[in-house]
């Protein structure tokens, strides 16, 4: 939600200054009209271009996807006492081979997510990679890369892991089950609070 929050402020600064330009160009002024009409000309520009600066921040703001009817918990967050280098292989038998290296890990976030019946996450990503363990429960996947957008179900006892900076979305299948969901944030900046960073939609799925 912070992205959603800076984009609402900087869309909100832009309808400020798209006020001040458009009294600058309406308003009747003084001196040689050739001047006057060029300075016009010039606002009348800048007034343009403000204007589409605002219909984009309002459009991206629109199209942020915020999740619904999860409750995540943070259980634990520390940093690594030692300098940590990451390194992982992933063959998932559908997107092919991802390599994953990642120098001097930052923090680590363990959280527990529960999933209500039909709750959804948002598209969203996370800075590092993240292990996603099934405790109870179905949870299907989508993401990005999912051209065709048909998601992957993973059912309780197993576990996958996410690539860094890969623009997901997770949902509970079940209209009557609740699904619980332990995860596994690396490299989490320490200046970040939350693991969590929400994503507008890839456009590869409906939703």
């Amino acid at each position: 939600m912070k992205k959603c929050s800076a984009l609402v402020t900087k869309a909100t600064a832009a309808v400020a200054r798209l006020a001040t330009v458009a009294r600058a160009t309406f308003e009747p002024g003084r001196g040689d009209g050739k001047q006057e009409r060029r300075s016009m000309s010039k606002s009348l520009l800048a007034s343009t271009a403000v204007i589409a600066a605002v219909i984009a921040l309002v459009a991206g703001v629109a199209r942020a996807t915020p999740g619904s009817g999860t409750t995540p918990t943070v259980v634990a967050r520390a940093a690594f006492a030692d300098r940590v280098d990451l390194k992982l292989s992933v063959r998932d038998g559908h997107q092919g081979r991802d390599n994953i290296h990642v120098r001097n890990v930052a923090d680590t976030v363990m959280q527990q997510i529960q999933f209500g019946p039909n709750a959804f996450s948002g598209w969203h990503s996370h800075p590092g990679p993240a292990i996603i363990l099934i405790k109870s429960g179905k949870l299907t996947f989508y993401s990005e890369d999912d051209r065709e957008c048909r998601g992957r179900t993973f059912s309780a006892g197993q576990a996958f892991i996410e690539a860094p900076g890969l623009v997901h979305y997770a949902q509970n299948p079940s209209p009557t089950e609740i699904t619980e969901v332990g995860v596994v944030y690396l490299d989490v900046p320490d200046d970040l609070a939350s693991p969590r960073i929400d994503e507008l939609a890839p456009g590869n799925c409906p939703f």
